[in-house]
């Protein structure tokens, strides 16, 4: 019967999407943060804030283009799922167009709400830091410019040190050109099956690319996201847009069931480190004193000149007269 057999196409179409839908891959809106802002004050439900954040409608200010402003947003409901995606919509724009500074970081740490030297997060962390940096600090030689993404896994016992841009503790970097672009920029840390991949999408392609990607690092479950901003001397605004958490079903992942509620962050890797150099010391001279001796040297210089001439004048007049 023609009734019985679109009954048995229906039923193979419905047991072919039941195959393909994952009711796990989606956005947990308990860690997500999407446009319109509204709360009651700055507080939004599952999100805290601190330092100098505004929350407008549609984004959220974590430094305005001021210094020494330091500025968070963090989730205040653990993460329990292993595999995941974090996507975040941020913009970075000021008025310097060769100094501007210093950036931001995304979080997934086991300390939430503490401010600190690492760009507004405390240093000697519990977690994962993916760092966006804008200002480059010079000391030794870099083979990278800046804005530069790199990722950092701690342990509680490795310091970050800005001297060096945190070249000696990270994992892998990339150089990304995201600063005071016209249109959306976008930033995905994807963290699946212990291989951590950093993707953006600051081309207006819209499509990723990958930054880097880095196998062998083991995270915990229960850890906080936050995203912190810094401005020192130089300073810029740091906007978030949007920030996305996505749960990643691994049906064929045979350490599903391990518990890594307590296990210790940790990376098989990371790029071996450059050396540390000294600053140089500021001279003690100001520029008067300065001034003055580079005259005295100029004038030391004409003098020597001058007597020089004087000498060969006067010999040379004694050779002639001796020549008559």
């Amino acid at each position: 019967m023609i009734w019985v057999e679109y009954l048995g196409v229906f039923l193979y179409f419905l047991s072919y999407v039941n195959a393909e839908w994952n009711t796990k891959d989606f956005m947990k809106r308990e860690h997500s943060l999407i446009k319109p802002y509204y709360g009651s004050g700055i507080e939004i439900p599952f999100w805290h804030f601190t330092g100098s954040t505004i929350v407008t409608p549609n984004y959220i200010r974590l430094t305005s283009d001021l210094q020494s402003k330091v500025g968070a947003i963090w989730n205040s409901v653990p993460v329990n799922v292993r595999n995941w995606e974090l996507q975040v919509h941020f913009k970075v724009h000021g008025k310097g167009k060769d100094l501007f500074g210093d950036g931001f970081a995304i979080w997934y740490a086991k300390d939430r709400m503490k401010e600190g030297p690492v760009f507004g997060n405390n240093d000697f962390f519990h977690g994962l830091a993916i760092i966006l940096d804008t200002y480059s600090n010079h000391n030794g030689p870099h083979n990278h410019q800046h804005p530069y993404i790199s990722a950092m896994v701690n342990n509680g016992t490795l310091h970050y040190d800005h001297d060096r841009d945190g070249t000696h503790t990270q994992l892998a970097g990339c150089e990304a050109k995201f600063r005071n672009l016209d249109y959306d920029t976008h930033i995905a840390i994807r963290y699946e099956k212990d291989v951590l991949t950093v993707s953006t999408d600051i081309e207006n392609k819209a499509a990723w690319k990958e930054c880097f990607q880095v196998q062998g690092v083991r995270l915990p479950t229960g850890y906080y996201l936050g995203v912190s901003a810094t401005t020192g001397d130089l300073s810029d605004n740091h906007d978030i847009m949007s920030v996305r958490l996505f749960e990643l079903d691994m049906p064929d992942d045979p350490e599903a069931d391990e518990d890594r509620s307590n296990i210790v962050p940790s990376a098989t890797f990371f790029e071996p480190p450059r050396d540390h150099v000294e600053d140089p010391k500021p001279s003690s001279l100001s520029g008067f004193k300065i001034f003055i001796l580079m005259l005295i040297g100029s004038i030391a210089v004409v003098a020597c000149v001058v007597l020089g001439i004087m000498f060969y004048q006067k010999h040379h007049e004694k050779k002639r007269k001796r020549f008559y």
